[in-house]
């Protein structure tokens, strides 16, 4: 399945050094316009990682940065693959996908409703301009899906020509291209990322590949801001070892008990912002597709889904000398389908060879149209106090069509035993969703900072596999979207942030010991987030650390032998974790940076009777700069050798891990060619 032009002698990668001197190779030009952070204002928990920053860590995925944020923390998965929590747990099956917005510039790159539990791959977090992080409800500002949060990356426009280099363990390769040209009022850049590994474990590498060209100009008095995206991932995926603590066993921590499973998902993205005096306007289209052998269910059915849409953002803003307002709206249309097919016989137990069988067991379309209307306020109440305001009304409409047989019949219409197949296939219909996401902020300057005080409510609609996707007797999905009230309250200077948050969520949607897709649960969360940045002399420090409890608010039998009960921690939900730095100026060429990263213990089912212990990793980083066109990098990942588990899960009654790398280095080099 790996197919990858890069070859298996491509010799290594990015040199990165944040915090550089003032000749360090410099790339990007950030347009404000597109960022989310301006509509957060001081009201509310966000975080930027820069270009210098993103550049210094050299993630080869996309959860060595952002797990550097307070209040993040992404599982990584099998290559590319992951599983993201953000002031929640880390959210899997039914209700898991859809619960955070992956935006690019500002406008989501999957169409509300089909999303992806591992859309990170879908964006160029390597070369971005920043990466911004939305911890909380954002939906009153974003819409829906930014029910917990929302991660949006700034496309760069690269103003000199740059080539990086770098090799690594177990394969690894990676290319990374940037360049830019003025031609009169026109401005061209292009940025390219390639990469290609072998995996740590058996048969699991993968090729990924990213392209982005950009161009900037004006026409008739708009400044045009367009970018083209495209993105290509080719992996074999690594299923779960089994076995209590498995992970450090080293004859099973390199396996992979599913060397057949693979997936191959493609992406394009074309997206504009035009602006003028107050007015923004801004048109997207996307195109996506993916394959992925389902290896984690019985016969491992072949899932297909692609998605064609297109939509536009229309905002303007009106400012006085107390008063910054902004409204606008917003139209998307969908046209989607999903096909699942399995191949070969079920194996196993005869229940599941009975009510499993081959054949096909989906095929539909959906198209869907979506309406929004917005605004935002920030209106100056004294010289040093503010309140921040916003309001959306959206509206998702989804017209669904069967292409196959309606009930749990095989393919052939004849019945499954057991009482039926496992999988249901509803009637063509239609469904709509209507939704309001509010936020009320108050914030105050003051001697030690900001300080502010923000109510919200986010919503997350059902996602169309959720209605049309069912199993077992269940033929409609009578769902209702999902929401989530918050409270914060906060302080924020250059070195420092401190937020409290007590946030509820109701209508969570979970498969019930029926196997029937239902929206009737509760959640509750509260915790603290704390994050540090002090420069002193030669040294710099920093602090990312978040303590919260997330637990389930209510009692019901759930798919899987699992008993939820009110109270009970929610799996996957670590009470703390964080990371810390001591980045040392050594020369003013030479600079270093120590990591810690650490995870605390944390129950891997509803039942809180399966556990993992939690661990700790430290990471080194070193960039020299011995010339202004020349940057070298060496990162010792994983630095003591430590042996844990990327992610940790207890399902069907056995311990199951990803297995994470033991020690590995990569060498980089990074040229500025002009």
């Amino acid at each position: 399945m790996l197919r990858n032009f890069l070859g298996a002698g491509l010799v290594a990668v990015s040199v990165v050094s944040a915090h550089a001197a003032e000749n360090v190779i410099e790339e990007v030009v950030v347009t404000a316009g597109s960022s989310i952070q301006q509509r957060l204002g001081g009201s509310g928990s966000g975080t930027v990682l820069t270009a210098k920053e993103i550049q210094q860590v050299g993630a080869t995925h996309a959860s060595e940065a952002l797990n550097r944020v307070a209040g993040v923390w992404v599982n990584r998965g099998s290559g590319q693959e992951h599983l993201t929590a953000i002031r929640s747990a880390v959210l899997t099956g039914s209700g898991a996908c859809g619960e955070f917005s992956y935006l690019q510039d500002g406008i989501p790159i999957r169409p509300h409703g089909f999303c992806n539990i591992n859309n990170l791959f879908e964006l160029n977090t390597e070369q971005a301009a920043a990466v911004e992080v939305w911890r909380g409800p954002a939906s009153a500002v974003l819409g829906g899906n930014a029910l917990h949060g929302a991660i949006n990356v700034i496309t760069p426009v690269p103003d000199r020509s740059v080539i990086a280099l770098e090799a690594g363990a177990y394969e690894f390769g990676r290319i990374s291209l940037q360049g830019g040209v003025e031609q009169g009022s026109h401005r061209l850049g292009a940025t390219f990322v390639g990469a290609n590994s072998g995996g740590y474990r058996d048969d699991s590498g993968y090729g990924q590949q990213k392209l982005s060209l950009s161009h900037l100009t004006e026409v008739s008095g708009w400044a045009v801001r367009s970018h083209v995206t495209a993105t290509l991932l080719n992996q074999e995926t690594g299923g779960y070892v089994r076995g209590e603590k498995a992970y450090e066993d080293s004859d099973l921590r390199t396996t992979n008990p599913n060397p057949e499973a693979y997936r191959d998902a493609w992406s394009l993205r074309l997206n504009s912002e035009w602006s003028r005096d107050a007015w923004t306007l801004k048109p997207y289209i996307r195109r996506s597709q993916m394959a992925f052998l389902q290896h984690f269910l019985p016969g491992q059915p072949l899932e297909e889904n692609d998605q064609s849409s297109i939509g536009m953002i229309v905002e303007r803003g009106l400012s006085t000398a107390t008063t910054r307002l902004s409204m606008g709206g917003q139209i998307e249309m969908m046209s989607g389908g999903l096909r699942e097919f399995q191949d070969q016989p079920t194996t196993g137990s005869r229940f599941l060879v009975t009510t499993r069988p081959a054949g096909l067991h989906y095929d539909y379309d959906v198209t869907s149209t979506m309406f929004a209307a917005f605004y935002n306020l920030d209106y100056s109440l004294s010289v040093d106090t503010r309140l921040v305001h916003s309001l959306r009304a959206e509206s998702l409409r989804y017209d669904y069509t069967n292409n196959h047989i309606v009930g749990n019949t095989k393919d052939d219409g004849t019945a499954c035993g057991f009482g039926g197949c496992l999988y249901t296939r509803p009637a063509s219909r239609e469904d709509e969703f209507t939704n309001l996401g509010a936020r009320f902020g108050i914030e105050r300057d003051a001697q030690m900072g900001t300080i502010y005080l923000t109510a919200s409510s986010g919503f997350r609609p059902p996602q169309i596999t959720e209605l049309y996707r069912l199993r077992g007797g269940q033929t409609i999905a009578d769902l209702n979207s999902e929401r989530l009230s918050a409270l914060e309250i906060g302080v924020r200077n250059e070195g420092i942030a401190i937020a409290a948050f007590v946030e509820n969520t109701r209508n969570y949607l979970f498969r019930d010991s029926e196997a029937y897709n239902v929206s009737d649960g509760r959640t509750r969360s509260r915790g603290l987030e704390i994050s540090f940045n002090r420069a002193l002399g030669a040294h710099n420090f920093a602090l990312a650390a978040t303590y919260a409890r997330h637990k389930y608010a209510f009692d019901r039998a759930a798919d899987g032998r699992e008993t939820i009960s009110s109270g009970n921690d929610m799996d996957s939900a670590p009470r703390w974790f964080g990371q810390a730095s001591w980045g040392m100026r050594v020369s003013p060429a030479l600079r270093h940076e120590l990591e810690l990263h650490a995870v605390g213990p944390y129950y891997l089912n509803a039942a809180n009777t399966a556990k993992y212990d939690g661990h700790s990793v430290l990471n080194w980083r070193l960039q020299w700069q011995h010339r202004a066109d020349v940057e070298w990098s060496l990162r010792v990942m994983n630095l003591l050798d430590a042996e844990y588990a990327d992610r940790a899960d207890f399902a069907f009654g056995s311990y199951r891990y990803f297995p994470a790398m033991p020690r590995h280095v990569y060498l980089g080099v990074r040229l500025a060619l002009d």
